[in-house]
């Protein structure tokens, strides 16, 4: 590879020489059938799972051939086949995703381990506190290895921690620590060896600190003038390969024409390998292509209750809770998580006596570590799970973040895997909880592809969306206002049922204006229009803001010539703006005044209710309305 770099042949590449005995070491003492999570420099993880090289060569060269279809590069793919799932660029999240690996062996009672990879620069990361205090909690069988290389690209360690040694911190989340010479192969894959056959049997974590040494840069381009060269001189004499072949001879295991006959041998595969990916063409672009890869296949077809059913009049909050039991009486399958969801029954208390009917082990209560909960969810889902997890407000979705954005979203599109994954969103103001309990944040996510975003105005809708949001293999965002739990209330089938994601529903028929609206907002708009019955309006439901119904709102507009776009949200980079663009791209020749917009203001939002008051999009409805009506 460094012969390929050199040659122009090939654009980037992260070495992993002088480190390759912690790679092979663990690949090898590790069932083949159990996960392993690696990093930038883990080529042997990849080669000692016997992945054709051919296949890694078109990975690295962007060939349609290899994991991504040339739509990520490096080691960030992930193939169920040889049960490995590689990183991010953010170094931190897969640790959470191993979790939710282990999790799911341990629900199926499977005796297996899950070894993860990091470096000694991540372990500063709030995902490495996260991962490993949810794994000590839950007691899983996760081996963590660090690589402690002494830098995290150019910063050395003394500049990343101030522990005399890493594996010092197994002491803090009640684990085994384990200091072991990464460089040295046999004591590497005897340790892990031991360790993994013990945690099969004993379900709980350990960190393992490996001390190594790369002899290249953090990727080539990254150079080593940085490093003194004493170090480089002191670790040469430490080079596992070199040390393991002098062992070998000198225990007459193998000798110089052996070895000479392996080289021979490699390189003649190496070279073919090779040159029979860069012969491969290269890839053509198609539009429709990448954007169906963006999703898991999935019908999305409703699952009718019969109009002959019985209904039962429930509140929006008991929709959503009898929503979610159904789905767990249907998918065994199904885990759901979240901070006192268990035994207290959330903060809402939409899943109280769910520990009583399902257990503790799909019941699950979580340390506060959003992060590492969304990455759990999602190793859930690689390992065959279903999973939703409670946001307990919507508002601290920001601690999950980087998991949602770029790891569940872009799953199905860099190499094909499903994330399976429902995170409910109590969402919304009107309760005066004041700036970090009443966001409108779902224009967050409705811009992030891969992510779908569901929005339930109605119980019925409520209960509906969520199961169709759980049937999906995609993760879904799924919005649910606050306000509305216990102020509304309307019949609902009993039985199970689901609505089909990305269907709008025109709630009122008329002809002067459509009110395009989601969430607490059709109430304002459908409270509005019984105040003013002179106004004969349709008001449009959009219930799934990702995908949207643009049929239903371009035929609502054709047949009005008016619009007014409602939602609580700020209006600035609100999800409105995408509407109002949407129908002047395509309805242009059939408006009759400007699209109009009423959103809350662009500020954060107020606690007192009169600040709350004039802050929400209520308080301009008719203001906006009355304008447009007399454009």
């Amino acid at each position: 590879m460094l012969i390929l770099l050199r040659q122009g042949r090939i654009g980037k590449w992260f070495s992993g020489i002088g480190q390759e005995a912690i790679a092979v070491g663990t690949t090898l003492a590790m069932l083949p059938d159990e996960y392993i999570l690696p990093m930038h420099r883990n080529l042997g993880v990849f080669t000692s799972r016997n992945i054709p090289l051919s296949r890694l060569m078109a990975q690295w060269q962007g060939k349609i051939s290899g994991f991504t279809k040339g739509r990520d590069r490096s080691f960030h793919f992930g193939t169920k086949e040889y049960n490995i799932v590689g990183m991010i660029s953010h170094l931190g999240p897969q640790l959470a995703l191993a979790d939710g690996i282990a999790l799911a062996d341990v629900l199926r009672n499977k005796q297996k381990a899950t070894l993860v990879f990091t470096g000694e620069g991540a372990t500063s990361e709030g995902d490495f506190h996260e991962a490993l205090n949810v794994a000590a909690v839950w007691d899983l069988p996760v081996i963590f290895i660090i690589e402690n290389n002494a830098y995290g690209l150019s910063t050395p360690t003394n500049e990343q921690y101030r522990c005399k040694n890493l594996v010092d911190r197994a002491i803090g989340y009640g684990m085994q620590g384990f200091r072991i010479d990464g460089n040295n192969i046999l004591e590497v894959f005897h340790t892990i060896s031991n360790i993994a056959e013990d945690i099969r049997q004993k379900p709980r974590p350990v960190l393992i600190e490996c001390m190594t040494f790369r002899m290249r840069g953090h990727e080539e381009a990254s150079g080593t003038k940085y490093v003194p060269q004493e170090l480089f001189t002191k670790w040469e004499k430490k080079d596992p390969l070199t040390n393991f072949e002098k062992y070998l001879i000198s225990e007459n295991i193998i000798n110089e024409n052996i070895i000479a006959g392996i080289r021979t041998e490699f390189k003649t595969e190496i070279d073919a390998e090779i040159e029979k990916v860069f012969a491969e063409d290269d890839i053509v672009a198609d539009i429709d292509i990448e954007v169906d890869d963006m999703y898991a296949a999935h019908t999305g077809e409703p699952i009718k209750a019969s109009d002959t059913l019985a209904k039962t009049d429930i509140r929006y909050i008991d929709a959503i809770s009898d929503g979610l039991r159904q789905s767990m009486q249907k998918f065994p399958e199904l885990v759901i998580m979240g901070q006192d969801i268990a035994e207290y029954g959330g903060a809402f208390k939409i899943t109280k006596g769910f520990v009583e009917e399902f257990g503790k082990g799909r019941v699950r209560n979580t340390p506060i570590c959003e992060s590492a909960i969304v990455g759990a969810a999602l190793g859930l889902s690689i390992n065959g799970y279903k999973a939703v997890m409670e946001m307990q407000f919507a508002d601290f979705v920001t601690c999950g973040f980087n998991q949602i954005i770029n790891n569940l979203a872009k799953n199905h599109y860099r190499w094909a895997e499903k994330a399976d994954v429902v995170i409910r969103m109590p969402t919304g103001a009107g309760t005066g909880a004041g700036p970090f309990h009443s966001q409108s944040n779902e224009a967050w996510f409705t811009k992030t592809p891969g992510l779908k975003v569901v929005y339930p105005a109605f119980p019925s809708d409520a209960k509906g969306l969520l199961t169709a949001a759980i049937e999906d293999p995609n993760p879904v965002i799924y919005f649910e206002h606050k306000y509305l739990y216990r102020a509304i209330s309307e019949p609902v089938f009993d039985d199970y049922y689901t609505f089909e994601i990305g269907k709008a529903r025109l709630v009122k028929a008329g002809n002067q204006l459509s009110i395009i609206t989601y969430g607490l907002g059709v109430h304002w708009a459908m409270e509005y229009l019984d105040e003013h019955p002179e106004i004969s309006a349709d008001l449009v439901d959009l219930r799934s803001l990702q995908p949207w119904d643009k049929n239903c709102v371009e035929n609502s507009v054709k047949k009005t010539g008016r619009v007014l776009i409602l939602h609580e949200d700020t209006l600035t980079g609100g999800f409105g703006g995408e509407i109002s663009a949407h129908i002047a791209e395509h309805c242009f020749e059939f408006l009759d005044a400007p699209v109009k917009r009423c959103a809350s203001l662009d500020t954060a939002i107020p606690m007192n209710k009169a600040l709350e008051d004039n802050f929400l999009a209520k308080s301009r409805l008719h203001d906006q309305i009355n304008s447009l009506i007399h454009y």
